[in-house]
């Protein structure tokens, strides 16, 4: 250890409150920061979960197309071959087919204009979270059985319960009149109004066999086991189908592209959340930086008496930059254990966020929230801190160079 480094260890222990204040300041900033940021990213990810496996998935698989005009004729015509070209790709963790009409739904009294969904029954349930949100009655069972789920406000506007029956009213592929009757096995509720006002879910045979679709569905919904890296497994898909099927006009999408109202959410919360962490930098920078420009002041017959000795006054300059380099080192090294700690102790037992229930259910979320700690959680804001302090602490020291020996002793 230079002698150097020595003076500067012990000078920040010459004044000890002002030097733990500093390192307090550091500390709590950067503790702040990482549960923020951990909090932040962990409530992308729920948001992008719920919303993805309530109905979308994280990727899906259709015909050019139809994700702009969703006509019954835009359809993938052969679904499991194309489940067979795709699924053995390490990311993928869950296919199920899908198809979807609009159409007219009766019951005694009402008529209604819903999106109607046919379902892999035996593969929904590895994709969609619809099953676990079930108030009454239970989900699909019977692949060709002529049975239904629907929202909770679909089944109150149009009266019904469970183990009534509907009359479904379309048109199938071939332009043919669609007409079905199911009977209600169950009612859903996923949170978000608009969902549970006009979806009703059927097995996906029954669906074919009413719409006249053969073997075609319009969705092959994909569950990814990793989704940092969706966009490498989106690229390996349309790969595959460029070599399997070279003459299909078929596309891949990815959730941005299924849910752009999320994603521009996504976006926008995270610009709010990044002024956040600027206001709170920018607060923390100027209560260190009053806390250099002081010691500089108090100390400026200790600097021109080491100018009178002989020292340069780059010397000076280094040796206390030297000392604010290791208050912030030892701020950030503090906040990083702290910061870690709290959102450790709540990525574990969770919190709740006072009357934001409401909220977190319009996007199908739990009222309770979970951080994760992430690398990127941990190291960004405490980076942040440490660059802003030690630009903050150049400021001061400047003055340094402007001392003259003489006057500095006389400084009272």
């Amino acid at each position: 250890m230079s002698i150097n480094t020595k003076i500067a260890w012990r000078n920040i222990w010459r004044n000890k409150r002002r030097s733990l204040l500093t390192i307090s300041a550091i500390l709590f900033a950067s503790s702040l920061l990482i549960f923020s940021i951990s909090l932040q990213f962990s409530s992308y990810d729920t948001m992008i979960d719920a919303a993805v496996k309530r109905h979308t998935g994280h990727l899906q698989v259709q015909a050019d197309g139809y994700n702009k005009d969703k006509k019954i004729r835009l359809v993938v015509e052969f679904p499991m071959q194309v489940i067979q070209a795709i699924q053995d790709l390490p990311l993928i963790s869950a296919i199920s087919r899908r198809a979807n009409s609009f159409c007219l739904v009766s019951s005694d009294r009402r008529t209604y204009g819903i999106w109607v969904v046919g379902v892999d029954v035996a593969r929904e349930k590895e994709v969609t979270t619809i099953f676990q949100v079930i108030r009454k009655g239970s989900y699909l069972e019977n692949e060709n059985g002529y049975e239904a789920v629907i929202g909770t406000i679909l089944a109150k506007n149009l009266a019904v319960d469970v183990g009534d029956e509907l009359v479904l009213l379309g048109q199938g592929l071939d332009g043919s009149i669609a007409a079905s009757v199911v009977r209600v096995r169950g009612i859903f509720s996923t949170g978000q109004p608009d969902f549970d006002r006009s979806s009703l879910q059927m097995p996906l045979k029954t669906f074919q066999e009413t719409f006249s679709m053969g073997d075609s569905v319009h969705e092959l919904v994909v569950i990814t086991k990793d989704l940092d890296k969706l966009p490498a497994l989106a690229q390996a898909v349309r790969e595959r189908l460029r070599s399997s099927f070279p003459s299909d006009s078929l596309q891949v999408l990815t959730w941005q592209d299924l849910l752009p109202g999320l994603d521009q959410s996504i976006q926008v919360d995270m610009v709010s959340g990044w002024i956040n962490y600027s206001i709170l930098v920018i607060i923390v920078a100027f209560g260190i930086m009053n806390t250099f420009v002081m010691s500089v002041m108090e100390r400026t017959r200790e600097f021109g008496m080491l100018l009178s000795l002989g020292m340069r006054p780059g010397q000076v300059v280094k040796l206390v930059l030297l000392e604010s380099t290791f208050m912030s080192l030892l701020g950030i090294f503090f906040g990083i254990i702290g910061g870690c700690l709290l959102t450790y102790y709540f990525q574990v037992h969770g919190f709740e966020i006072p009357g934001a229930g409401d909220i977190m259910a319009q996007w199908g979320m739990p009222s309770r929230m979970w951080p994760r700690l992430s690398l990127i959680s941990i190291l960004m804001g405490p980076a942040v801190i440490l660059m802003v302090t030690l630009v903050m602490a150049v400021f001061p020291v400047l003055r340094i160079f402007r001392l003259e020996p003489a006057k500095a002793l006389r400084a009272v």
